[in-house]
């Protein structure tokens, strides 16, 4: 059979004047190069890495990020020495050991406090024996070291940053009351101890962190879910025989069986068998989707009901999953706006409790009472102070919301940038590949001939049209296998250069052209063969006489309208740029309802069309999958890359839809909103109650009130759990 001469399009007269659509390269296959300088392997490897990430030594202290197993600058885990050292530990040992130091601290607490005077006095028993005080401050004393080890070694990791924070404060309060406390029992001041005081404080601390490390803990467990979705092992195929090998094993191009309901172990190309596979724990699409030769498979996936061969095409640290699991660990770690507030309100916090309690001791003693009153009032103010939940009041949500944004397929590459949507009032489309599905699709189908069906007719078209590699061509061919129509043989192929193509079918001469071509042969075109201006129409000719056509466009996405009409609806302005010519760009924007329409432009004049909204006040959101659309994408205030698209603009993009739905735009905007206000919230609930309690601590309501410092404690821990618990709403919140 003759090829066809692409060399000049058989339709080039009518198509649209857009560049060529890029081949769709499908993103997911290929998400963000430069995410992969991250050398560690895949599965338990890049688990243990989301164990890990964030938690130096104490030779490496890093500031306050965060991020699966995030380190707290006023919470610095990573500079405690637990037991025999820390920095070896993963996040889930470091909350086991809180945990089992607050049950031993918490059970040699109870005798503590039942010996305590100054607690029998309030409760109003006696309880006395010999050697009482000597056994009470033995107890305490293991209490303040083991119990409060992790908030000395973490004084020393602050100090040593020149950061003082949350666990400064800590340690000088409980050291304060500690020393305080020894001095009375070894009757070197006057006054009572405190050491039951000194015990539940160090109880409800522990149990604070303990909590609040849980919260952080079930924040990651979805980036450690999908990090386990890899299987460890494959069928490798070699020659006639099919051995099992470790995943990390594969290089490209070897190829693996995929057996019925096993898990896709890499990404590759299927390059034999058909099955239905499972991808919604990756791309959020329900619907399993349809795989056979040529088509692309992403590790992790449930593969359906037939076996199938891929070919390996990325080895397991630049596969989908792990690039998933490092950019929202790189979104995570990286410091918004917000969060650049919240370290300096606990830094201003910090100091604010350190000098008000100085205060706090000096004015007590100066106004005549006793060491001991002030000691408390002083320690109170300290405890009651500490901005423990501040720390951990935006990297929660951070962590949270980054984590549900990527299981609803928007790989978040810019923190501030997805914070700033909410800000979002004008929204710029390319049209091909974005708006619409950037390949030719079958709209209508019209047969003048009595007694040939449409099935027939189409089967016909698609004979002709199968050598080819025009869009127009590959269109019809799709529309044909969709049907699964059996194409009849032809031969005699001829093609009419720049008007279409012919040949002879069933003794029959055939011809698919162009309207040029009719108008040149003095036919008549049918009256109601254009319908929208987006389409474009191929006729075919049977034996010189018409008998019907097929008109194709660049198929809508079925979700742009609800999207375009949910952003209208929340004040957002929608504005389509695109290098078509401007009778389809119009009947696309007619179609759709947008706001505006800019046809014909090239990649620099969609950054003229992006700074143009900006010089109008405008913060610009600019969505594209195409090279074309880099230089706007990284013009625009949000930029938006298309799942589907190229690699460049990927790279540009702040954040990137995996799934290409118009929709999940909708859903960033609305998940940027509720981000941005569950941080507010939580930076209110953190510092609040600070406005009441530190005055309370103080002492200005003496002697009606004394808030003591085992009750401060619970104040404080009491913020820092209702943060936690406020940034778990989230999950509702972004459903």
């Amino acid at each position: 059979m003759e090829a066809r001469d692409e060399s000049v399009s058989p339709y080039a007269h009518h198509r649209a004047t857009e560049p060529p659509i890029p081949p769709a390269h499908n993103h997911v296959a290929h998400m963000n190069q430069t995410a992969s300088t991250d050398e560690s392997p895949a599965g338990q490897q890049a688990l243990q890495h989301i164990g890990h990430d964030g938690h130096s030594g104490p030779d490496n202290p890093q500031p306050h990020q965060g991020g699966t197993g995030m380190k707290h600058k006023h919470m610095n885990h990573g500079d405690m020495e637990h037991g025999a050292g820390h920095g070896g530990h993963d996040h889930g040992a470091m909350i086991a050991d809180f945990l089992r130091r607050f049950w031993i601290c918490l059970i040699l607490s109870v005798p503590v406090v039942a010996f305590s005077m100054m607690f029998q006095e309030l409760v109003g028993y006696q309880l006395d024996f010999p050697f009482r005080e000597p056994l009470v401050v033995v107890l305490a004393s293991f209490i303040y070291i083991y119990g409060g080890w992790p908030f000395l070694t973490g004084m020393v990791g602050e100090l040593r940053t020149r950061q003082p924070g949350m666990m400064t404060l800590v340690a000088v309060a409980i050291t304060a009351a500690y020393t305080y406390s020894v001095a009375v029992s070894f009757g070197w001041l006057r006054g009572m101890d405190f050491f039951w005081e000194l015990a539940t404080l160090i109880d409800i601390m522990l149990l604070g962190h303990y909590l609040e490390m849980k919260s952080v803990a079930g924040a990651s467990r979805s980036l450690e879910l999908i990090v386990q979705m890899l299987p460890a092992d494959a069928h490798k195929v070699e020659g006639d025989k099919i051995n099992d090998v470790k995943v990390d094993t594969l290089n490209e191009s070897d190829v693996v069986l995929i057996r019925p309901g096993e898990r896709v172990p890499t990404d590759g190309e299927v390059v034999e068998g058909d099955s239905s596979v499972n991808e919604s724990m990756l791309t959020g699409e329900s619907i399993p989707v349809q795989k056979g030769p040529r088509d692309s498979v992403i590790a992790g996936a449930v593969n359906g009901e037939g076996a199938l061969r891929v070919r390996v095409t990325h080895k397991g640290e630049d596969s989908y999953l792990n690039k998933v699991v490092r950019m929202v660990e790189e979104a995570q770690n990286a410091k918004s706006q917000t969060q650049t507030l919240a370290d300096r309100a606990a830094g201003w916090l910090t100091l604010i409790s350190l000098s008000v309690g100085l205060l706090t001791l000096l004015a007590w003693l100066i106004s005549g009472k006793e060491v001991s009153f002030a000691v408390e009032r002083m320690v109170t103010v300290m405890v009651t102070a500490c901005p423990h939940a501040l720390g951990v009041a935006i990297p929660l949500v951070v962590a949270i919301s980054t984590a549900i944004s990527a299981q609803k397929g928007l790989l978040i590459r810019n923190r501030t940038a997805f914070e700033e949507a909410r800000k979002i009032t004008a929204m710029v489309f390319d049209k091909t590949g974005t708006l619409t599905e950037g390949e030719f699709g079958v709209n209508r189908i019209k047969v003048l001939v009595p007694d040939m069906d449409e099935a027939t007719f189409l089967s016909m078209v698609a004979a002709l049209e199968q050598p080819s590699q025009h869009p127009i061509a590959q269109g019809i061919v799709r529309e044909a296998k969709k049907r699964d129509l059996d194409l009849p043989g032809i031969s005699d192929f001829q093609s009419i250069t720049g008007k279409g193509v012919s040949a002879m079918v069933a003794g029959q001469r055939v011809l698919v052209v162009s309207p040029g071509f009719l108008k040149e042969a003095g036919i008549e075109q049918p009256h109601d063969a254009f319908g929208s201006g987006a389409e474009t129409v191929v006729f075919v000719l049977i034996d010189d006489q018409i008998a019907g056509y097929v008109a194709l466009a660049d198929k809508i996405r079925e979700d742009s309208k609800e999207a375009i009409q949910r952003l209208q609806e929340s004040g957002i302005k929608v504005y389509m740029a695109t290098g078509d010519n401007q009778k389809v760009a119009d009947a696309v924007a007619k179609e759709l309802g947008l706001d505006g329409v800019y046809a014909e432009v090239l990649p620099d004049q969609k950054v003229n069309v992006v700074k143009d909204l900006q010089k109008q006040g405008q913060f610009v959101a600019m969505t594209g999958d195409g090279v074309n659309d880099a230089p706007a994408l990284a013009q625009a205030n949000v930029g938006i890359a298309v799942g589907s698209g190229t690699d460049v603009a990927a790279e540009t993009a702040d954040i990137i839809l995996v799934n290409s739905r118009p929709t999940d735009i909708t859903n960033l905007v609305e998940f940027g909103r509720a981000t941005y206000r569950k941080m507010i919230q939580n930076l209110f609930w953190a510092t609040g109650y600070n406005v009441v309690a530190i005055p309370l601590a103080a002492g200005v309501l003496y002697p009606n009130f004394v808030l003591s410092p085992a009750i401060g404690a619970v104040l404080m821990s009491a913020s820092t759990v209702i943060v936690a618990l406020n940034a778990q709403l989230l999950k509702r919140e972004m459903k």
